[in-house]
Protein backbone atom coordinates (compact mmCIF):
# COMPACT_ATOMS: atom_id res chain seq x y z
CA UNK A 1 0.00 0.00 0.00
CA UNK A 2 1.07 3.27 -1.13
CA UNK A 3 1.55 6.13 1.59
CA UNK A 4 -0.30 8.84 1.04
CA UNK A 5 1.66 12.67 0.00
CA UNK A 6 0.74 16.32 1.09
CA UNK A 7 -0.22 18.63 -1.69
CA UNK A 8 2.94 19.72 -1.16
CA UNK A 9 5.50 16.41 -1.77
CA UNK A 10 3.18 16.09 -5.12
CA UNK A 11 4.14 19.03 -6.40
CA UNK A 12 7.53 18.82 -5.55
CA UNK A 13 7.78 15.43 -7.05
CA UNK A 14 6.20 16.80 -10.17
CA UNK A 15 8.60 19.62 -10.42
CA UNK A 16 11.63 17.22 -9.88
CA UNK A 17 10.21 15.49 -13.60
CA UNK A 18 9.56 18.44 -15.25
CA UNK A 19 12.90 19.24 -14.82
CA UNK A 20 14.43 15.64 -16.06
CA UNK A 21 12.15 16.14 -19.30
CA UNK A 22 13.27 19.71 -20.11
CA UNK A 23 17.37 18.64 -19.88
CA UNK A 24 17.27 18.77 -23.18
CA UNK A 25 15.80 22.32 -23.99
CA UNK A 26 17.99 25.19 -25.19
CA UNK A 27 19.24 27.15 -22.47
CA UNK A 28 18.42 31.15 -22.60
CA UNK A 29 21.49 32.36 -23.92
CA UNK A 30 20.88 30.82 -27.25
CA UNK A 31 17.59 33.21 -28.02
CA UNK A 32 18.19 35.27 -30.91
CA UNK A 33 18.09 39.21 -29.62
CA UNK A 34 15.36 40.55 -31.25
CA UNK A 35 14.26 44.56 -31.99
CA UNK A 36 10.69 45.63 -31.78
CA UNK A 37 8.99 49.17 -33.23
CA UNK A 38 6.19 50.39 -35.02
CA UNK A 39 6.15 50.18 -38.58
CA UNK A 40 4.93 53.34 -40.47
CA UNK A 41 5.60 54.54 -44.12
CA UNK A 42 5.96 58.28 -45.01
CA UNK A 43 5.36 58.52 -49.15
CA UNK A 44 7.34 55.57 -50.78
CA UNK A 45 10.41 54.92 -47.42
CA UNK A 46 9.29 52.64 -45.02
CA UNK A 47 10.40 53.66 -41.15
CA UNK A 48 10.29 52.08 -37.76
CA UNK A 49 9.91 53.84 -34.29
CA UNK A 50 11.50 52.10 -31.37
CA UNK A 51 8.70 50.69 -29.27
CA UNK A 52 9.44 52.70 -26.23
CA UNK A 53 8.90 55.63 -28.12
CA UNK A 54 5.41 55.51 -29.45
CA UNK A 55 2.95 55.53 -26.70
CA UNK A 56 0.12 55.28 -28.67
CA UNK A 57 -1.22 54.82 -32.55
CA UNK A 58 -4.95 56.24 -33.37
CA UNK A 59 -6.73 56.66 -36.28
CA UNK A 60 -6.87 60.21 -37.31
CA UNK A 61 -9.12 61.95 -35.09
CA UNK A 62 -11.07 65.07 -35.15
CA UNK A 63 -8.70 68.38 -34.83
CA UNK A 64 -9.20 71.83 -34.73
CA UNK A 65 -7.04 74.10 -36.66
CA UNK A 66 -4.97 76.76 -35.05
CA UNK A 67 -4.35 80.01 -36.54
CA UNK A 68 -0.44 81.36 -36.56
CA UNK A 69 0.53 78.37 -37.16
CA UNK A 70 3.38 76.42 -40.30
CA UNK A 71 1.26 74.71 -42.38
CA UNK A 72 2.58 71.21 -41.43
CA UNK A 73 0.40 72.22 -37.59
CA UNK A 74 -2.59 70.30 -39.00
CA UNK A 75 -3.96 71.04 -35.23
CA UNK A 76 -5.40 70.22 -32.18
CA UNK A 77 -7.20 66.95 -30.75
CA UNK A 78 -8.70 66.24 -27.52
CA UNK A 79 -7.49 63.07 -26.62
CA UNK A 80 -8.81 61.70 -23.43
CA UNK A 81 -9.01 64.82 -21.68
CA UNK A 82 -5.58 66.33 -22.93
CA UNK A 83 -4.81 68.72 -26.16
CA UNK A 84 -2.85 66.54 -28.48
CA UNK A 85 -1.05 68.72 -31.47
CA UNK A 86 -1.71 67.18 -34.46
CA UNK A 87 1.78 67.18 -36.65
CA UNK A 88 1.84 66.50 -40.72
CA UNK A 89 5.14 64.34 -40.30
CA UNK A 90 5.71 64.71 -43.94
CA UNK A 91 4.74 68.40 -44.32
CA UNK A 92 7.43 68.62 -41.38
CA UNK A 93 9.96 67.59 -43.88
CA UNK A 94 8.91 69.11 -46.86
CA UNK A 95 9.35 71.79 -45.56
CA UNK A 96 12.93 71.81 -46.68
CA UNK A 97 12.36 68.73 -49.22
CA UNK A 98 9.86 68.71 -51.84
CA UNK A 99 8.05 65.42 -52.67
CA UNK A 100 7.06 64.64 -48.87
CA UNK A 101 3.24 65.06 -49.10
CA UNK A 102 0.57 63.22 -46.92
CA UNK A 103 -0.70 60.76 -48.95
CA UNK A 104 -4.19 61.16 -50.05
CA UNK A 105 -6.09 57.82 -48.66
CA UNK A 106 -6.88 59.55 -45.41
CA UNK A 107 -8.32 56.01 -43.70
CA UNK A 108 -4.79 54.45 -43.67
CA UNK A 109 -3.62 57.74 -41.83
CA UNK A 110 -2.78 57.06 -38.44
CA UNK A 111 -1.14 59.38 -35.66
CA UNK A 112 1.84 58.12 -33.61
CA UNK A 113 1.42 59.91 -30.21
CA UNK A 114 4.87 60.86 -28.97
CA UNK A 115 5.61 61.70 -25.28
CA UNK A 116 8.80 62.55 -23.85
CA UNK A 117 9.57 65.04 -21.59
CA UNK A 118 7.38 67.92 -21.68
CA UNK A 119 6.22 67.67 -25.63
CA UNK A 120 2.95 65.68 -26.38
CA UNK A 121 2.40 65.70 -29.87
CA UNK A 122 0.31 63.56 -32.35
CA UNK A 123 3.03 62.66 -35.63
CA UNK A 124 0.54 62.03 -38.48
CA UNK A 125 1.92 59.60 -41.40
CA UNK A 126 0.74 57.64 -44.59
CA UNK A 127 -0.09 54.28 -42.89
CA UNK A 128 1.01 51.95 -40.14
CA UNK A 129 2.28 48.37 -40.63
CA UNK A 130 1.98 47.14 -36.70
CA UNK A 131 4.61 45.82 -34.62
CA UNK A 132 7.95 45.08 -36.34
CA UNK A 133 10.49 42.11 -35.55
CA UNK A 134 14.09 42.60 -36.74
CA UNK A 135 16.93 40.96 -35.50
CA UNK A 136 19.30 43.10 -33.05
CA UNK A 137 22.43 41.81 -34.82
CA UNK A 138 21.09 42.92 -38.38
CA UNK A 139 20.52 46.98 -37.05
CA UNK A 140 22.79 48.55 -39.81
CA UNK A 141 24.11 52.70 -39.89
CA UNK A 142 22.30 55.09 -41.08
CA UNK A 143 23.04 55.93 -44.85
CA UNK A 144 24.80 59.53 -44.73
CA UNK A 145 22.68 61.98 -46.58
CA UNK A 146 21.96 65.35 -46.09
CA UNK A 147 18.02 65.26 -46.35
CA UNK A 148 15.97 66.70 -43.20
CA UNK A 149 15.28 63.70 -41.88
CA UNK A 150 18.90 62.56 -41.71
CA UNK A 151 19.31 63.64 -37.83
CA UNK A 152 16.52 61.47 -37.04
CA UNK A 153 17.40 58.39 -38.52
CA UNK A 154 19.27 56.30 -36.03
CA UNK A 155 19.78 53.13 -38.33
CA UNK A 156 18.19 51.08 -40.67
CA UNK A 157 16.88 46.84 -41.10
CA UNK A 158 17.07 45.39 -44.06
CA UNK A 159 13.90 43.06 -45.68
CA UNK A 160 11.78 43.45 -48.74
CA UNK A 161 12.46 46.98 -48.58
CA UNK A 162 15.09 49.14 -46.06
CA UNK A 163 13.13 50.11 -42.76
CA UNK A 164 14.90 53.38 -41.31
CA UNK A 165 14.77 53.42 -37.48
CA UNK A 166 13.38 57.04 -36.88
CA UNK A 167 13.49 58.21 -33.57
CA UNK A 168 10.18 60.16 -32.43
CA UNK A 169 12.37 61.31 -29.48
CA UNK A 170 15.08 63.11 -31.26
CA UNK A 171 12.60 64.93 -33.06
CA UNK A 172 10.55 65.78 -30.24
CA UNK A 173 14.03 67.71 -29.02
CA UNK A 174 14.97 69.45 -32.52
CA UNK A 175 14.39 73.29 -32.25
CA UNK A 176 12.93 72.92 -35.67
CA UNK A 177 10.10 70.58 -34.69
CA UNK A 178 9.34 73.06 -31.44
CA UNK A 179 9.17 76.09 -33.79
CA UNK A 180 5.37 76.16 -34.82
CA UNK A 181 4.39 79.79 -34.88
CA UNK A 182 4.93 81.70 -38.66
Amino acid sequence: MSESLTAFELLLQIDQRCRLLAADLPSQPTRQDSWSGIGFRLGENWYVAPMGEVSEVLHEPRFTQLPGVKSWVKGVANLRGRLLPIMDLSGFFSVSEPGHELSVVRKQRRVLVVEHNEVFAGLMVDEVFGLQHFAQESLGAAATSNEPMAPFIKGRFQREQNWHVFSPFALAQSQSFMQVAI
